[in-house]
């Protein structure tokens, strides 16, 4: 009997103890880093498309004024669309099975900044009635070109290899871009209209963090990851 409880006793111990448990207990709390990007100064205006080169175009954005937003700024200098990536050494984690979207909707690509992983997926949708071509303008494994002739057709697109940044273009409407920054770890954002970004999920330890911005290029900065606590970087160009 004295031998049975003995057992049993083992038994609730060694399930209180599981491995996973230890594991758990022995992975360090992760870290964040947030922070506001601003443009010093004067934004400049970003130039009218002209979409009289295709009338359907024109018939689609008819009584808006479609600007190329290359600098997409507030009145406080709040800057938007400004990728935002952490160099250092990271352990592997699981790729993201679900894609990366990018729409053709007016004649322009929404949204104009994205990131994603290596071994990921960018799927591109024409959202419009007429023909458009997605064309992606890589240094690396990246490269793609292919038709998108009807409204509500989708395109899947493999990222290969890391790259800062991948630009997708379209042929048929020259006026269209959209920049995808492929890294091969999740540590990244992209700022919003607030000028803001966030990255959760951290391992504690030293980085880089680079910004890339389409006009005013790259800004580095260090930074040292703390558990349990965000950090907060802001940057200016």
């Amino acid at each position: 009997m004295k031998e049975i409880v003995v057992a049993g006793l083992l038994m609730a111990a060694l399930a209180t103890f599981s491995p996973e448990r230890v594991m758990q207990a022995q992975t360090p709390k992760s870290g964040g880093i947030k922070g506001h990007i601003r443009l010093k100064g004067k934004a400049p205006g970003n130039p009218v498309i002209r979409m009289g080169i295709d009338p359907m175009c024109a018939k689609l954005n008819a009584g808006k004024r479609p600007v190329q937003e290359t600098v997409v700024a507030s009145l406080d200098g709040s800057l938007a669309n400004v990728f935002v990536r952490l160099e250092g050494s990271f352990p592997a984690s699981p790729v993201p099975t679900e894609p990366v979207s990018i729409d053709q909707q007016g004649c322009i690509y929404i949204p104009r900044v994205v990131g994603a992983r290596v071994g990921q997926t960018l799927q591109v949708r024409n959202s419009d009635a007429l023909l458009h071509n997605v064309h992606g303008h890589s240094t690396r494994a990246n490269v793609f070109n292919v038709a998108q002739p009807v409204a509500g057709i989708v395109t899947k697109f493999p990222l290969k290899q890391e790259e800062i940044m991948l630009r997708v273009g379209c042929d048929v409407h020259r006026w269209m871009n959209a920049f995808v920054g492929i890294v091969s770890h999740p540590y990244f954002a992209t700022s919003g209209a607030a000028g803001t970004y966030a990255i959760t999920g951290v391992p504690p330890g030293a980085y880089s963090i680079e910004t890339w911005h389409e006009q005013y290029g790259v800004l580095t900065q260090k930074v040292r990851v703390t558990a349990g606590s965000t950090s907060v970087i802001d940057l200016a160009y």
